[in-house]
């Protein structure tokens, strides 16, 4: 570490963000490495370290022999401050290093959020951030992520997209990159090689074109690319990499404890949700792999809590195996064992019982919607005599407090959906009173709800979001009716889920505004302390752009669509008929009562999804 750095780091927060050398923490002798990778986060270590697709990632590429992968994060406010000040560059944690110094830089986006963070990293590493400035191999950028669904926002920056699940893929381009580094390409060579891969989306071989209204009229395919892109997805979880030698982080980070993922996709099918059509299909792993790996985790990380994950862990068909297995470790080791993501319709009051022999923390459950009909609207299949029951379990088991997660401005939603969560809420309340085994402790119920954000690739894709001023409207006419002293309610602030809407359904239109903003002090978006929403209007004012063409106007069913180049393997036909299916107030039953043909099977080359 350099004698600047050392000088800097006592007088900011938190320096053990920037200084690396952490338990676990891979470091190789550059005479060895011919491919060196900056890993970056686009925010703060804290969350960056959490993330468990980086913790894969990072170990994939470095057991590549050769390749060096070394992790970056957004340094908060006040290292930024003094690293400009400093003219000090971005740096890399294992090595400290420059990372204008690296051949190649990738970035995964979990979050439209932190696309100010990307261009700012960009600029803070002294690398030029528009695509075509970058000149020949050197600081070649791609990124992935769940964000690389929609990358045209983002097309002006990055050079490359790597599309689904990276465990693969990864490989195959940092080898590609490896060959043309060692035969000398260019990077117009490289670009043409790496698009062949499946799964790789290269932005500058595909030419936009607009109709005078402002919507897409054709997106051209140029030098021999593919017309779509297919994401990659791994099959067999079971044989997958995955990290069980996890970097133990020297400070504090949100959620301190080792991950267990148990399956990827989702079965069930809510018409809102990207993740749930995005990620599919389902593929699960095996819990006697589940307890190899959390048992070889725990051993080396030391960590006291192990966390099993997934998109819904209570649909994995193995849980009670898994755990009948790893609650008695976790007793004898002194380690908390905990399970979220369960489901209000097969929830385990006998699960939780062994699971929270100590403490009973509270309960969430997101029922997203007020009434039956706009639940069966959103397809999240799930009742309020479902709703009601699970409660009234928890309460008789001693659980008293409960967080319920809802949506407003939902396609179709009228006032009546909105008191209906206000109704919903009551007969929880009332559930309590009729079923508590203490009640001296008195009941907490969490309400908190969230602007509806259409997402690419559901079937809630074209939908219009509502204005800001009628989602406000909304949570004013829901809080007039909660009465008790027993809810908290919390309602997220319209500004930010406006410009999540936009990026997430964006074109390359965006991409000067993404610069403007950033030129205007815009980073840090997903943090409080830091989103300034008039820093953003700005931006969209200097470059003449409209945020309602991508919010509240919607889109026609048979608009090309800004990310109409990717398939996620869910057919468009599929989503049309999901769409038709909400309106009708229809449901469709989830995966494992039958295959709703929604295409994502044909990605599979052996068997088809696990449920």
């Amino acid at each position: 570490m350099t004698e600047l750095k050392q000088r800097i780091l006592p007088a900011v927060q938190k320096p053990a963000r920037y200084t690396g050398g952490e338990w676990g923490e891979i470091k190789k002798d550059l005479k060895d490495v011919r491919v060196r990778v900056a890993f970056c986060f686009p925010d703060t270590y804290e969350i960056g370290m959490s993330n468990l697709g980086m913790r894969i990632l990072y170990g994939v590429m470095n057991e590549m022999e050769g390749v060096w992968c070394e992790r970056v994060f957004a340094p908060w406010g006040d290292m930024e401050a003094a690293m400009r000040q400093h003219r000090l560059p971005l740096w890399a944690l294992e090595s400290q290093d420059p990372i204008h110094s690296f051949d190649m830089i990738a970035f995964t986006i979990g979050y439209e959020m932190s696309y100010s963070n990307i261009v700012n990293m960009l600029n803070l590493a002294g690398v030029p951030i528009r695509s075509r400035d970058r000149q020949g191999l050197k600081n070649l950028v791609f990124a992935g992520g769940v964000c690389a669904f929609n990358p045209e926002p983002l097309a002006e920056f990055i050079d490359f997209f790597s599309l689904g699940e990276g465990e693969e893929i990864t490989v195959e381009i940092v080898s590609l990159y490896d060959k043309a580094k060692a035969e000398g390409w260019s990077k117009e060579a490289f670009l043409r090689e790496a698009a062949k891969i499946p799964g790789v989306y290269v932005p500058g071989f595909y030419r936009h074109e607009y109709n005078p209204d402002g919507t897409l009229a054709a997106i051209v395919p140029v030098e021999g690319a593919p017309k779509t892109v297919t994401k990659r997805i791994v099959e067999n979880l079971d044989k997958a990499y995955f990290p069980t030698k996890m970097i133990v982080p020297s400070t504090e980070i949100v959620h301190d404890r080792a991950n267990l993922e148990v399956f990827r996709g989702c079965i069930r099918g809510c018409r809102f949700c990207q993740a749930g059509f995005s990620c599919r299909p389902v593929r699960k792993k095996s819990p006697q792999v589940l307890y190899r790996q959390a048992v070889e985790t725990l051993t080396h990380s030391g960590s006291n809590e192990i966390n099993v994950s997934s998109l819904s862990t209570s649909d994995y068909r193995g849980l009670k195996e898994l755990t009948d297995m790893l609650i008695p470790y976790c007793e004898s080791h002194r380690v908390n064992l905990s399970v979220p993501s369960l489901r209000a319709d097969n929830f385990s009051r006998e699960l939780m019982e062994r699971l929270q022999t100590v403490r009973k923390s509270g309960l969430t459950f997101a029922p997203e919607a007020g009434t039956q009909r706009l639940r069966d609207v959103i397809n999240k299949n799930l009742t309020e005599e479902e709703i009601l029951n699970t409660c009234a379990n928890a309460f008789a088991g001693g659980w008293s407090n409960v967080k319920l997660y809802f949506m407003l401005g939902l396609p179709t939603e009228t006032d009546e959906d909105v008191l209906g969560i206000a109704e919903l809420v009551y007969k929880v309340i009332q559930t309590w009173k009729e079923h508590a085994v203490n009640k001296k402790r008195g009941l907490r119920v969490h309400v908190a709800t969230a602007y509806f954000v259409p997402k690419p690739h559901t079937p809630f894709q074209w939908e219009k979001q509502i204005t800001p001023q009628e989602y406000l409207r909304r949570c004013k006419l829901l809080k007039s009716h909660f009465y008790s002293r027993s809810i908290t309610y919390d309602y997220h602030g319209p500004d930010l889920s406006r410009l999540e809407a936009v990026f997430a359904r964006g074109d390359r239109r965006l991409g000067p505004v993404i610069e403007a903003a950033v030129g205007n002090g815009a980073r840090l978006d997903g943090w409080d302390e830091y989103f300034n929403y008039s820093k953003w209007y700005d931006a969209f004012r200097q470059c003449g752009v409209d945020e309602d063409f991508y919010t509240t106007r919607g889109y026609g069913e048979e608009e090309i669509l800004p990310w109409d180049t990717i398939d996620v393997g869910v057919s468009k036909a599929f989503l049309k008929r999901e769409r038709r299916r909400a309106y009708e107030g229809t449901i469709t039953p989830d995966c494992r009562h039958g295959c709703a043909g929604c295409g994502a099977n044909t990605l599979l080359k052996e068997v088809g999804c696990d449920d």
